[in-house]
């Protein structure tokens, strides 16, 4: 497996060099059909010096959806080390999902007496999620404005080409990528949906309705 290290504010050790090279072949025995990792080292120095970090993302790609993580720590080799595990544990659930899909093949069907939705582990939005989203009430935490080195919350936006793809294959890439969240087309209704991580193996679906409402509506 090929193997890519850049640093962004800080120089690439030897030694940090011979570290990525151990865990690589650590990663490649649990995904062997990888083909490359892809390993960014960012350090940050804070404006008033008493804090530094550093963030260690890896990138897996390969045949089939690339895996990431990410992890922060005040020291590089502790930031990699959380990363690999991060990393490690998403391709394991991967593994785990694919065995059981083979024992148990696909098959979600809806109760429509109950809304209940059997042969899978999707459940639907909870009625106060859906009235948070209909309705815009989204809760921010705000810090306070008067205390030392306040700043704005960053909202940071990505653009991405939209896919389609069935509710199961949504959440097997949301568990590659180790995000709480993964937005795609459901394949089987067209309507754009997110997928997101509850407890344990739970996890919830959310889709918008993409029929317009009648003129008259939009005209009052």
């Amino acid at each position: 497996m090929e193997t890519s290290i850049v640093g962004v504010g800080v120089s690439i050790s030897d030694r940090f060099r011979g570290i990525v090279d151990e865990k690589a072949a650590r990663i490649e025995h649990l995904a062997p059909r990888a083909q490359r990792l892809d390993v960014k080292v960012t350090h940050r120095a804070y404006h008033n010096g008493e804090r530094e970090d550093s963030t260690v993302e890896l990138t897996l790609t390969g045949k089939g959806p690339l895996v990431r993580a990410e992890a922060v720590d005040g020291d590089k080799f502790t930031a990699l080390d959380l990363a690999v595990d991060k990393l490690s544990e998403q391709v394991r659930r991967a593994k785990d999902k694919r065995v059981g899909a083979r024992k148990h093949p696909r098959g979600a069907h809806l109760d429509k007496g109950t809304g209940a939705i059997h042969g899978t582990d999707i459940q639907p939005a909870s009625v106060d999620v859906l009235h948070a989203v209909a309705t815009g009430e989204v809760p921010i935490i705000r810090s306070n404005e008067d205390e030392e080195g306040y700043t704005p919350v960053v909202i940071r936006t990505k653009h991405f080409d939209a896919e389609w793809m069935t509710v199961e294959d949504a959440v097997d890439r949301m568990e590659l990528v180790g995000h709480d969240f993964f937005l795609f087309i459901d394949v089987r209704t067209d309507h754009p949906s997110v997928v997101y991580r509850r407890k344990g193996w739970d996890y919830g679906q959310i889709s918008l309705a993409t029929v317009a409402p009648p003129a008259e509506e939009l005209a009052s």
